[in-house]
């Protein structure tokens, strides 16, 4: 008998490897084995923990069900075998690991599509990794400085996107594509983990580049992150507080004085959305003049808004010039210090605020991983969005130089392109998966927006040209329904009705951390001469 059951067992084993998600039925008229000898065969296979039951929506060790079958209930009961994947001594198969490195436009979007391409498969796991546990909508990130939206309210945590995509908050490390691995934890305090990958997609965006510049690391306010906007807003008010109480004339012309350092749309909109704050605060503030409020936008090109045409650029510099701001075109940077900026190595204006938007890199992790980079750091791919150097690695974004077929030029790195790579690196995996042919990345942007600050922008949408007020509320239309979730649209567009009738907020929230600290000294080590002099140029 034991002889019987140990051959039953083994063609019943045999014939799971062959037919996965078969029933009892199926292997006792496939088989022809009586319900008595099917049952003790596998029982027989239960007792090395090899197989599980699924039935009426439950799943148990298959040893507990035998004991009921004997019993004459088994019979009734139409059941699944699975194979326990990771126990297989041999033919084993795990599950395919797809990694997507980053939570801006490109990783978030690809991760979804991901999702839903392999919602009905298990064999597919897809984890998304980010150092934020949130996506933040970087095209309205101008108006935190300004107070004309709530910070928390462009902001979507990232587990609330997804069902079956595994979401860990942790910092990338390193990657080691020899063993297909990503190293990463979740603060420095915390132990490293390895997850392993099948299929990497790099999507870890850009980092502020501040060129090398003397000065400028340790004394600009970034544009970058969400943290970047709040200690900036912060950094102004701040800086009207100690004007306010400050008699010396030289001392509250330098606190005044705000520097944006960057033409493109960055900057502009920037400056004019600081430029709106700065009038605003002034009001609340009784021994600041409105005359001593000088904001400035130094460009390196001979013209502010490049990416767009001629005669759009020509009317955003018109309507800064008549916010009040002050534009230097084909000016430089040169240094910085906690008291004054340089340009062109010969002029220098006094400051305790200079706002640095003239540059972006992809990450300096790029840079560890041996594969091809252009100049600006970026990973060279084909086509495809394929690392051709290092198969199964994706990249897109801003960490990735992806070349247009009918330009010859890398697709600029823009919010409208990362999200459609994102959709096309998914699409291409799921294509490697089922032997389906990959699809090339094309795309042509829809058009271009740029906020000039309170009731004005400018607009170009599929060669159409608009400014002023209709392409103001363009902007804010286009950019309400593009922002994820209907909680954030509510709250954005309350923020913006309560802008129209009420003053802008300046209530002073002071972190205590270290990292967000700055502090603005009254006196600062230059003499007053080198403070006239400022004042002069």
């Amino acid at each position: 008998m034991t002889y019987e059951i140990g051959e039953s067992a083994g063609r019943v084993w045999q014939y799971l490897n062959e037919h996965p998600g078969s029933t009892c039925d199926h292997i006792n008229k496939d088989l022809k084995l009586d319900t008595r000898l099917l049952f003790m065969s596998l029982g027989w296979l239960a007792r090395e923990d090899k197989l599980a039951f699924e039935g009426e929506g439950k799943k148990t060790k298959l040893s507990q069900i035998v004991s009921d079958s004997l019993e004459g209930q088994m019979h009734m009961i139409s059941f699944t075998c699975v194979v326990e994947r990771e126990n297989l001594r041999s033919n084993g198969r795990k599950k395919t690991s797809v990694v997507v490195l980053g939570g801006g436009f490109a990783g978030v979007y690809a991760a979804l599509q991901l999702e839903k391409k392999f919602a009905r498969e298990s064999n597919v796991e897809v984890t998304l990794i980010s150092e934020d546990n949130f996506m933040l909508f970087t095209p309205m990130l101008p108006e935190i400085p300004s107070s004309s939206i709530e910070a928390k309210h462009i902001v979507s945590p990232l587990r609330a996107f997804f069902r079956k995509v595994k979401f860990q908050n942790k910092e990338v490390q390193s990657i080691d594509f020899g063993r297909r691995v990503v190293i990463a934890a979740h603060c420095a305090a915390c132990e490293l983990n390895e997850l392993r990958f099948d299929y990497l997609v790099l999507a870890l965006g850009s980092q502020t580049n501040f060129r090398g510049i003397p000065g400028l690391a340790d004394h600009a306010f970034p544009m970058k992150t969400l943290s970047d906007a709040m200690m900036l807003r912060n950094h102004i008010i701040d800086v009207f507080e100690h004007a306010d109480l400050q008699d010396e004339a030289l001392m509250r012309e330098r606190m005044l004085t705000f520097v944006v350092a960057g033409g493109g749309f960055a900057g502009v909109e920037t400056v004019a959305e600081l430029k709106d704050f700065a009038v605003a605060a002034q009001s609340f503030y009784r021994n600041v003049r409105p005359e001593e409020v000088r904001v400035l936008l130094v460009h390196s090109g001979a013209r502010v808004l490049p990416e767009i045409s001629h005669s759009l650029a020509d009317y955003a510099l018109k309507r800064l010039v008549e916010k009040g701001v002050e534009v230097r075109l084909n000016t430089r940077v040169t240094s910085a210090s906690a008291g004054w900026i340089e340009l062109d190595g010969k002029e220098r204006i006094s400051t305790n605020t200079l706002v640095w938007t003239a540059g972006v890199k992809p990450s300096d992790l790029l840079t560890t991983l041996g594969c091809p980079l252009t100049k600006r750091g970026a990973i060279s791919v084909n086509e495809y969005l394929e690392v051709p150097e290092c198969p199964g690695v994706w990249a897109l974004g801003d960490c990735a130089s992806v070349p247009d077929r009918r330009t010859g030029r890398p697709y600029p790195p823009t919010a409208q392109n990362a999200i459609r790579q994102g959709a096309l690196v998914a699409r291409n995996i799921a294509a490697c998966l089922r032997n389906e042919p990959k699809k090339p990345f094309s795309y042509r942007p829809l058009g271009v927006l740029a906020c000039l600050g309170r009731r004005s922008a400018v607009a170009e949408i599929w060669r159409f040209k608009f400014s002023g007020f209709f392409a103001w509320w363009l902007w804010r239309t286009i950019y309400l329904f593009k922002l994820p979730g209907l909680e954030r649209k509510l709250r954005v567009a309350m923020d913006w009705t309560l802008d129209l009738f009420f003053r802008r907020d300046i209530v002073l929230l002071k972190v205590s951390t270290k990292k967000a600290q700055r502090k603005i000294p009254l006196i600062v080590p230059e003499s007053a001469a080198v403070l006239a002099q400022g004042r002069s140029n």
